[in-house]
């Protein structure tokens, strides 16, 4: 659901409120901003279709409303063992990471999503103080589903942030009482949708927003077997197809194009030169797509748009890049099932 004119206007407004003024927002379901403008959307649109050579669409737009619901299914599926393997860590760590973090009255999150995963560690921290936590998505309907699954967690206050990650956290820190720490949570593994120069850049970014000693807790998945990898991006009943193929579909409902869903296949692949998992769109047959009435593309058979990056990660590459950036690396917890990480950042 995109926001109108008003709902514009009135996140200006927002971004200068009080903490109580800002508080108002957990009464009822009205997430604060306005995250990516139909302008935006179709100018990035543009310029990773013209691209020469590969052709790429940005990851952030695979998560409208359509893609949020199916990537909830994705998290269950038995080949993607990622966020089975975030919610063991969290479960069995979230009442020792709370107290060694002297229970923090203030909790972002990072691309949310649902939240669910999230309330291990909210738990934690509200049965001891109250907790504001402030969900950052550019969904709002996982917004909207993280409101409602969260907000009935006793002691728990939720104020929804339709915002890109950094616009989030900008507006989330002014909630912060005097003195008290910050936990920012990065969940997910979604740090390996970033090349290795832009997550260097962007945990400097978060960085930025936050004094010595607070922390920022970060999840990676850990490379493993090829074959392991593959499969939970390419699952056996198309559902991370649906995803991938709805980026296009969302381009036709919102951008007026005329792409044939049923001339592009969903292909997964491994560049194990550099550790990442790649998902693309293979046009079946060479074509020509429509946007908006005055840009069109062509695509030969076999070409690809490239859609999305998951780098995966060894623990000694987390704690160097916590040093690279304003970080210590204080404690990392590895999941035994499923080789992935947990990583409590300090800020210094």
């Amino acid at each position: 659901m995109r926001a109108s004119a008003a709902s514009k206007a009135e996140s200006k407004v927002v971004s200068r409120m009080s903490k109580s003024a800002l508080l108002e927002f957990r009464r009822s379901f009205q997430p604060i901003g306005d995250p990516i403008s139909h302008a935006e959307f179709a100018a990035d649109v543009r310029r990773g279709l013209s691209k020469r050579g590969q052709k790429e669409l940005y990851s952030k737009y695979l998560y409208d409303d359509v893609g949020s619901a199916l990537f909830d299914v994705i998290t269950v599926l038995p080949e993607y063992g990622l966020t089975r393997a975030d919610s063991r860590l969290l479960r069995k760590h979230a009442g020792g990471l709370a107290k060694r973090l002297d229970y923090p009255t203030l909790v972002v999150e990072l691309g949310s999503g649902s939240g669910s995963k999230t309330r291990w560690i909210l738990s934690a921290i509200a049965a001891k103080n109250p907790v504001t936590y402030c969900p950052v998505d550019v969904s709002t309907l996982a917004l909207e589903n993280c409101w409602r699954e969260l907000r009935q967690l006793d002691s728990v206050e939720v104020v929804p942030l339709a915002q890109s990650y950094l616009d989030g956290l900008r507006q989330a820190v002014q909630l912060r009482p005097a003195g008290s720490p910050l936990l920012v949570l990065f969940l997910g593994s979604t740090l390996g949708n970033f090349n290795p120069e832009r997550a260097e850049k962007f945990m400097a970014d978060v960085r930025e927003f936050m004094l010595p000693g607070d922390a920022f807790y970060l999840s990676t998945d850990l490379q493993k077997e090829i074959p392991r990898l593959i499969a939970a991006y390419d699952d056996t009943i198309g559902v991370t197809a649906a995803f991938n193929l709805n980026l296009i579909a969302r381009i036709n409902r919102e951008l007026n194009a005329d792409f044939d869903l049923s001339k592009f296949a969903h292909e997964a692949r491994y560049d194990s030169n550099v550790n990442r998992i790649e998902m693309h769109l293979r046009s079946l047959v060479s074509q020509t797509v429509a946007i908006g009435g005055d840009f069109k593309i062509r695509l030969k058979r076999g070409e690809t748009i490239w859609t999305e990056s998951s780098y995966k990660f060894r623990c000694e590459d987390i704690a160097g890049l916590a040093r690279r950036t304003g970080f210590s690396c204080e404690v990392q917890w590895v999941d035994e099932e499923w080789p992935f990480a947990q990583s409590l950042l300090r800020a210094v």
